[in-house]
């Protein structure tokens, strides 16, 4: 049993993907090609925006966001300290501060309370300035907007939504990708639209913004490559992979985020009388990158998980360190005591297998392994 089975996706739609490669290697266009144009309009109408700019990967996205904007020392940027190490480290690499915020045990997402509270301490101390915030679309849940971009309104702070895990989720019918000034996704490979390497793109409906960044991605270029008027990065999104996305997106727009959540509902029903399972609240819709449950303690998790193993069956930990634990971040010297939530949640999350290919009987055999083991 594959954790997401990118062999079942491929097999599928193998024609169409070996078909879109073979056109670009007859066109020799690999950089810039059509078809990275093509995604980029498509992407964007899919997410309701009005620009999508490719580049090389999710973290160069969040980074030349951040470039643009002027993120730089003496600028605190606030972000979850329950996600993948990259949202906080590219606030760390442009020379900012780091502002690691506790999250919501329900949601995996940042605490919008002790958002505001973060925010009106480094307001009160006067070191750093507010700039900026980083929710994270964790596992493919959407993180709170309403409350978010209230925040972010009354502190005049910009926000940056890492849709990295979040693409095709939503809030009321709005999709995700369009809640922040600014937003990035990955279309690293187990991503819920991923390609076959690396790749990344960034959302706005700011054309000012749009324009900054399709220039800092290509080595700050003016009027082409070899006018270079700021310093920039070479982050674009190669051709070849443009033209398996645009294969994929068909795919994942016209099936695979409905089976994911169909998938989740088979979870879900079998699981909820054993362990805790992802709550999706009102109004919103996950995309699943992963589904996350929790266990009661760290000896539960680890021995479920190797039950599992016995098994045949994958799981994955997300996250086994928090943010803070990072020994890169050491210099912040933070306050353990700060994280109460993140800390509970990397001793008893596990992460079950996850994607569209999945079958209601390999749903079914696991939720028994699962019930079996710890009932």
């Amino acid at each position: 049993m594959e954790f997401r089975d990118l062999k079942s996706q491929y097999i599928k739609y193998k024609n169409d993907i070996d078909s879109a490669i073979q056109k670009v290697l007859i066109n020799t266009n690999f950089i810039d090609g059509e078809e990275v144009k093509i995604l980029e309009e498509r992407l964007a109408n899919y997410t309701g925006v009005k620009h999508c700019i490719s580049c090389g990967n999710g973290t160069d996205a969040m980074t030349l966001v951040m470039m643009a904007w002027d993120i730089k020392k003496g600028d605190a940027v606030f972000v979850p300290d329950f996600t993948f190490f990259a949202t906080g480290e590219i606030v760390s690499l442009i020379g900012a501060t780091p502002i690691l915020v506790d999250v919501d045990r329900n949601t995996f997402n940042i605490n919008t309370d002790k958002l505001e509270k973060a925010i009106q301490e480094i307001t009160k101390y006067g070191k750093l300035k507010a700039r900026a915030i980083v929710p994270v679309d964790l596992f493919g849940l959407p993180a709170d907007y309403n409350e978010i971009n209230r925040i972010a309104k009354k502190y005049n702070l910009l926000v940056l939504e890492d849709g990295a895990q979040g693409f095709g989720g939503s809030i009321d019918g709005r999709m995700a990708c369009s809640f922040g000034d600014a937003a990035t996704t990955s279309f690293f490979p187990s991503k819920p639209l991923g390609c076959y390497g690396d790749g990344g793109a960034i959302f706005t409906n700011d054309d000012n913004l749009a324009e900054l960044l399709n220039s800092y991605k290509v080595h700050g270029k003016g009027e082409n490559k070899y006018d270079n008027i700021r310093i920039g990065l070479n982050s674009r999104l190669d051709t070849i992979q443009a033209a398996i996305l645009n294969v994929k997106l068909t795919a994942f727009i016209n099936h695979e985020l409905e089976d994911v959540n169909r998938i989740y509902k088979w979870y879900t029903k079998k699981l909820n009388d054993a362990v805790e399972t992802p709550l999706i609240p009102e109004g919103y819709k996950s995309s699943f990158a992963q589904y996350t449950i929790k266990l009661k303690n760290r000896e539960q998790r680890d021995f479920l998980q190797a039950k599992l193993k016995e098994e045949g069956i994958p799981s994955m930990i997300y996250y086994a360190k928090p943010m803070h634990k990072q020994e890169a971040f050491f210099s912040l010297k933070l306050n353990d005591e700060e994280f109460e939530t993140t800390n509970e949640l990397c001793d008893i999350v596990l992460s079950l297998p996850m994607h569209p290919y999945l079958k209601e009987s390999d749903v079914n055999n696991i939720c028994k392994i699962i019930s079996k083991s710890i009932g």
